[in-house]
């Protein structure tokens, strides 16, 4: 009976004196906590030089003056006020140590270079799939996140088919793209091949020329259709100058940022263009922003047909409205002539010879007045020859109150990097997020 009765103390005053027990162990340098005065910054009155006998801290650590001495088993039975022959059972202070996790020990720099090279340029481990952005006949794009950079990026999933390989859309954007650097031109990151897909990795960009629109409630802002179209021929003008031809242009395919900056994309339809006359496939362009000259069967263009979508971009995003919103191609032609007027050998020489156009048989429509918006009625010509430039188009009059620095950047160099150039509120805007008209609205 005593003997438990011994024990059962035992273990009660064990238990009691456990966290004073394990405070000694931690501080075996006869390290004690003192209160100590704090001054009104925060720091010890002691190490500022200053003091005060009302502002006080709970907490001082403080060296005894037993310059490390060690405390002795019993030292430690005297403090507690125990039998000075009480031993503690092996491992029991084990039993109530914390399972806390180690601290990671630093990499080394072998282990460091092995870690880095499971993600890198070229492979797919590197990016974060998020959201599907869209998809159609021969790819899938989702939003992503690079592991190297944490920036957003496009992933643009082409599908491959093992008996055709990479389709020759994509072999063409990449040939092209890797080639193009230009602020006004969606950038290529990186490029990755596996068995069953290519992967290009892109700048992301928020939306197109199209959603913006529809944002704006078909009425934009004429000053920020100014700056767009400006971006737009700068792009185009870079691509011109090394013999490339977008092909395909359209509001879906001009990307824009945040911050403005708006981009051409998806020149899976473009090509080297090393003689203007050099014959190509007829189908090339999305149908409303088609030339009639390619409508009607042409297969000899060069730059004069990415002009002609310019001039319908430009009209779209000044009325809100697409300017040929044809459904076949006949319907398309119908649209363009009651507008430009049926073509005559006068208005378009040797159209009266082409077997595509007799075989039409259109009536006799007259010309409607086009209300002259600065390079638009120069881009909407029959004549291909008779279409305004790109490199043109950018030294109009139309585009003088942007001030004459624009016209000497370096092609890297974004428009609002020119001071005072910003987008303005638009009218129509739906989003509540922008200040009142006429104040700069974007970023």
């Amino acid at each position: 009976m005593c003997n438990h009765t011994h024990s059962s103390v035992l273990e009660y005053w064990t238990l009691r004196s456990l966290p004073l027990i394990l405070l000694c162990l931690l501080f075996p340098a006869g390290i004690v906590h003192e209160n100590v005065k704090m001054g009104s910054d925060g720091e010890s009155d002691q190490a500022s030089g200053t003091s005060s006998d009302e502002v006080q801290s709970p907490v001082r650590v403080r060296m005894r003056n037993n310059h490390h001495r060690r405390i002795s088993n019993e030292d430690i039975n005297k403090r507690l006020s125990l039998p000075a022959d009480i031993r503690l059972p092996e491992g029991y202070l084990e039993k109530f140590a914390m399972n806390s996790p180690p601290f990671d020990k630093p990499m080394s720099r072998r282990l460091r270079r092995a870690s880095l090279s499971e993600i890198g340029f070229g492979k797919l481990e590197t990016y974060i799939k998020l959201d599907k952005l869209g998809e159609g006949t021969y790819a899938t794009v989702y939003k992503g996140r690079s592991k190297l950079t944490d920036n957003l990026v496009a992933l643009k999933e082409i599908r491959l088919e093992h008996e055709e390989g990479a389709p020759c859309t994509a072999i063409r954007e990449v040939s092209l793209l890797k080639d193009l650097k230009h602020a006004n031109i969606v950038t290529l990151h990186d490029i990755i091949h596996t068995d069953k897909c290519l992967t290009l990795v892109f700048e992301y960009l928020e939306k197109d020329l199209k959603q913006y629109m529809d944002d704006c409630g078909s009425i934009m802002s004429v000053h920020n259709v100014k700056i767009f179209l400006f971006q737009l021929l700068r792009g185009l003008a870079y691509c011109h100058r090394r013999k490339v031809l977008h092909r395909d242009l359209k509001p879906q395919n001009l990307l824009i940022n945040d911050k403005g900056e708006l981009k051409l994309a998806d020149f899976g339809l473009a090509r080297a263009k090393s003689v203007p006359t050099k014959t190509y496939s007829n189908e090339v362009v999305t149908l409303w922003y088609r030339p009639p000259d390619v409508l009607l069967g042409s297969t000899e263009y060069s730059t004069p047909i990415d002009m002609w979508g310019v001039g319908c971009i430009f009209y779209e995003m000044m009325t809100g409205r697409p300017l040929f919103p044809g459904s076949t191609v006949e319907d398309e032609l119908h649209l363009i002539f009651r507008i430009l007027g049926t073509p005559t050998e006068l208005t378009w020489p040797g159209i009266t010879t082409s077997e595509e156009f007799k075989t039409y048989k259109f009536p006799r429509y007259h010309a409607e007045p086009l209300v002259n918006h600065a390079p638009r009625s120069v881009c909407v010509c029959f004549e291909p020859m008779k279409r305004v430039s790109a490199e043109e188009a950018l030294r109009h009059p139309y585009f003088r109150s942007l001030g004459e620095q624009v016209q000497t950047l370096s092609d890297t160099s974004s428009i609002f990097s020119v001071k005072n150039i910003q987008l303005q509120r638009d009218p129509g805007k739906r989003s509540s997020t922008f200040p009142e008209s006429g104040e700069p609205c974007w970023g």
